[in-house]
């Protein structure tokens, strides 16, 4: 029998915590509770966890350290709760490896689109690519579609599903460039459209992981003011 799925929900404020479960379990998620980082991590050890919804703020280990442990051995998608307007918060989360962001306060209607939109984008592994697609090779990079896997100079090179969404969107289209609207409702879903933020921050990841010198790619490219494209 499968093993049962959670939503892990870290947060060191009861009204909070019981306000994501309570919404989460009305729609038939099963829901793991944790008012603190250590407490986290021994869930997500533990347990099947199918998303982590964390709070940056938290006692014993922040949520940007949970966060960051977590990636080091999860792909696993994490949404982050952010204070408002503290938009270093947000940068730090994504470059740490979360998937996307709450600001508070946030509606039921915000928490239910974040968590849909992340859970779609982990499922998105699994779609279906065209068969024509097959392997691509741009100097000594090499991505192979249908296994959704990609190695730099013979090396493999580990890409969480959206990192790999990204990559594979403009793969497929070398020379093509793509504006930052396009990609975000390509790769993150209709919801997203001026959020540029995730690009830089995904596009950078990108860079450090398949290019020689990030500071100056020759793969992924930016075209000033407008968006993305790779070189053919």
């Amino acid at each position: 029998m499968p093993q049962e799925k959670y939503i892990l929900v870290v947060d060191d404020e009861p009204g909070i915590r019981n306000f994501i479960r309570r919404n989460l379990e009305l729609r038939a998620f099963k829901v793991l509770l944790a008012s603190d980082g250590l407490e986290a991590l021994a869930h997500f050890d533990q347990a099947n966890v199918a998303l982590v919804i964390l709070d940056i703020m938290l006692p014993n280990m922040d949520g940007l350290e949970v966060c960051r442990r977590i990636r080091q051995k999860s792909t696993v998608p994490i949404i982050m709760l952010t204070a408002l307007g503290e938009d270093a918060d947000k940068i730090a989360a994504l470059d740490q490896g979360a998937d996307d962001y709450l600001t508070k306060p946030f509606s039921v209607g915000e928490l239910m689109a974040r968590v849909k939109a992340v859970l779609r984008r982990s499922h998105w592994a699994f779609d279906e690519v065209p068969v024509s697609a097959g392997v691509k090779r741009f100097g000594g990079l090499e991505i192979d579609f249908e296994q959704k896997q990609v190695w730099r100079d013979g090396d493999p090179v580990k890409l969480s599903p959206t990192e790999f969404h990204l990559l594979q969107e403009l793969a497929l289209h070398p020379g093509k460039i793509f504006t930052h609207e396009a990609l975000l409702r390509r790769v993150w879903g209709v919801e997203y459209r001026s959020e540029s933020e995730y690009l830089r921050v995904y596009i950078g990841r990108l860079r450090r992981k398949l290019e020689a010198n990030p500071s100056r790619p020759t793969h992924i490219m930016t075209e000033p003011g407008i968006g993305y494209y790779m070189t053919s």
